[in-house]
């Protein structure tokens, strides 16, 4: 049996809990729960208990990593997950992320790459609302490839951002067009995602990533596509909610302790 803590106990990180609770990952027993807003990491804990499931609330990651997991769950914020990522790494607990965005920085994420090795753990990068993630490394390899990232929302989306207009809510209108470095400068917890399928691919300064607000919109469209000589591939995915990503950290709990493994 697999300890398993959560850092992060809004929609997502819920999600996961709910999970181990519906028997969806009975190799797992999830030990800890860890949320800045506190209040969520106990109103969580209730409802787990009420299913039979018993976790501890931790105040602190420390306290969190005293329970000895082997898997943390991060579903905070790319700012959580540098704070968290290297100590727990070496505390020999290895990470199921949803904050890719946090390694769009290359120093971060070589950092991050040396302190899993050293001490035997790893990092695995969730899918979150796109995917791919295979076809996007195989073309990679092959040499030449280049990679573009489409992303579609809705203006009620891009409230609290840089690119805001009250126009968006009538007109559509490309919001951005750049880097997927420099995406998630502009829109931290928004492009988690485009820094994800970079990492799979040609890498954060190369992916090149166009935002467009569509009014009335609602959900998500991530389209991501890859080329080189022999192959073009294009992953498209609308998610009319966030859910998708909780749910393919699921996934990748179940892959890495499947006897058969999906690459």
């Amino acid at each position: 049996m697999k300890k398993l803590v959560i850092a992060g106990c809004g929609r997502l990180g819920s999600v996961v809990a709910e999970a181990v609770a519906a028997g969806m990952l009975p190799e797992y027993e999830l030990v800890g729960l860890f949320s800045r807003t506190a209040a969520r990491a106990e109103a969580l804990a209730e409802r787990l208990a009420a299913r039979g499931v018993t976790c501890r609330v931790c105040r602190s990651l420390d306290e969190l990593l005293a329970l000895g997991p082997d898997y943390l769950v991060e579903a905070a914020s790319p700012a959580a997950m540098r704070e968290l990522a290297l100590p727990t790494l070496a505390a020999g607990c290895s990470i199921v992320t949803l904050s890719i965005g946090a390694f769009a920085d290359d120093a971060f994420y070589a950092e991050t790459a040396r302190t899993a090795a050293a001490h035997g753990t790893r990092v695995y990068l969730a899918s979150g609302a796109t995917g791919g993630f295979d076809v996007l490394r195989t073309a990679t390899l092959m040499g030449g490839a280049t990679a573009s990232f489409f992303n579609e929302k809705g203006p009620n989306a891009l409230k609290g951002t840089p690119v805001y207009d009250e126009v968006l809510q009538h007109e559509a209108r490309t919001v951005f067009a750049g880097t997927a470095a420099e995406a998630i400068a502009q829109f931290p917890t928004k492009v988690n995602v485009t820094v994800a399928a970079a990492r799979a691919s040609v890498g954060p300064a190369a992916m090149h990533v166009t935002m467009r607000s569509t009014p009335d919109f609602t959900g998500d469209t991530q389209r991501v596509e890859i080329r080189n000589e022999q192959v073009r591939a294009v992953v498209d995915v609308y998610s009319a909610t966030p859910e998708i990503a909780a749910w393919s950290v699921v996934a990748v709990l179940r892959n890495i302790v499947s006897p058969i493994v999906f690459g």
